[in-house]
This record gives structure tokens, C-alpha cells and sequence, in this order.
């Protein structure tokens, strides 16, 4: 089966992108690999485009270089350092295969696509799909991509949500988003003394339509 020319482009632009996420960390191939539980080799076949890694293993990467996740779906370089401690990394990128796995075949089912037919639109066998929807194998990101984008779903619903991973991305997503603010509004958030107001927007904002009408009657009463 002849592989789509898009994924293979796709490869080799995320190749290029992990080699500068990896170079910008001043980490090495055998570093990365050890990290996430491969070869070296297979880093190497990585960063030339000859393979791809799968999104647990690209969201493990990204997570040991600190490197944000949205880097791999960018066009920038990236200058970053991070020390990592690999406890239980393992288990938790075998833990992200199975739910995409899981997933996967969820959502090929709920679109009536046949094995065969969503096999044959990435260039791959019905058995090596069937082995990625039993996570008996990991699934190449561009591949991965093509097959969602056949069933007009998101990457996005696919990443790590809940995880470490996934909240680690929520974090630097709320950094960024401060760094954003108006310089007064940073230096407000920033100093101690004004942490109740900060806890009180806070509560505020978990309200309901009705809780916040009433605390609003209730300030009218207290001034009229």
C-alpha cells in the first residue's frame, strides 16, 4: 500500500522539530530514548522522518525537555532546560497507549468505518491497525493524525487531558497567559496583600447566573 505523500511530509517536518526540541534542551539521542523507553536508534529515525513516534511517546518527550507540547504543531525554535525525574514514566506512556487506543476504535466505530477501509486511507494492514486499536503496538503521530482527520476529529481530543502531562500543558498555558496581562494587572496578581480580592474573583467566578444576581441584590440592599 502506497503511504499518503502528506504523512510522509508530516514526518519529516516532526523530525525536524523534535531534533531542535531536543538540541534547544542540550539533551542527547540516548537521553531522550531512555526517557521515553526506546533506542537510540530510534530517536535517530525520528528526527530524520523515517518514522514517527507516537503521541504518548511525543507527549513524554515533550514533557522530559519542557518543551511545550503545541512546539510540535508549530513553525519556532525553542531554547528551553528541565530537569526530570523518569519514576513511572514508562507505565504512564503505556498507560496513554491503551486509552488511544481505546479511543481510536471508539471513534472509528461511531463513524461506521470499517477496519479495512480506515487501514487502507493511511497505507497501513488491517492487522497493524487492529494491533494500534489493542495497543499491542504504538501508533505513529502522522499516521494517527490522518486517521482522525478521515473522521474529522481533533488531535486535540486526543492529548493528554488529565494527566501529567496534560496538566503540566495547563500550567504553562496559564504562565503564558499572565506573562499576556497588562503590566498593573501583573503587578496586582503578583503581590501578596491583594491575594483575598484574587480568592474572591475567584469564588465569584464559580458562581451560578442566580448565586451572583443574589449576592448583587444583597450589596444593593446594604447601600440603599
Amino acid at each position: 500500500m502506497a503511504i499518503p505523500i502528506a504523512i510522509k511530509i508530516r514526518a519529516k517536518k516532526l523530525g525536524v522539530l523534535m531534533r531542535d526540541a531536543r538540541l534547544s534542551s542540550g539533551r542527547t539521542m540516548k537521553e531522550c530514548a531512555e526517557a521515553i523507553g526506546v533506542t537510540s536508534k530510534r530517536i535517530a529515525t525520528f528526527e530524520k522522518g523515517e518514522s514517527s513516534p507516537s503521541l504518548p511517546e511525543l507527549e513524554s518527550l515533550a514533557f522530559y525537555l519542557e518543551a511545550p507540547l503545541d512546539h510540535f504543531w508549530g513553525d519556532t525554535s525553542i531554547s528551553r532546560e528541565n530537569q526530570f525525574d523518569r519514576s513511572s514514566f514508562d507505565k504512564m506512556v503505556l498507560l496513554r497507549q491503551r486509552i488511544i487506543g481505546a479511543k481510536l476504535r471508539m471513534a472509528r466505530q461511531e463513524a461506521d468505518l470499517t477496519m479495512a477501509s480506515l487501514a487502507e486511507s493511511v497505507g497501513i494492514s488491517t492487522g497493524m491497525l487492529r494491533h494500534y486499536e489493542r495497543s499491542e503496538r504504538s501508533i505513529p503521530l502522522p499516521e494517527l493524525e490522518h486517521m482522525l482527520k478521515q473522521m474529522n476529529i481533533s488531535i486535540d481530543e486526543f492529548r493528554d487531558q488529565s494527566g501529567p502531562v496534560g496538566q503540566w500543558v495547563s500550567q504553562e498555558r496559564n504562565i503564558e497567559q499572565f506573562l499576556e496581562l497588562p503590566p498593573e494587572l501583573k503587578e496586582f496578581v503578583s503581590k501578596p496583600i491583594n491575594q483575598p480580592y484574587l480568592e474572591l474573583a475567584q469564588r465569584l467566578s464559580e458562581m451560578s447566573v442566580d448565586q451572583l444576581r443574589a449576592v448583587a441584590e444583597g450589596l444593593l440592599d446594604i447601600t440603599l
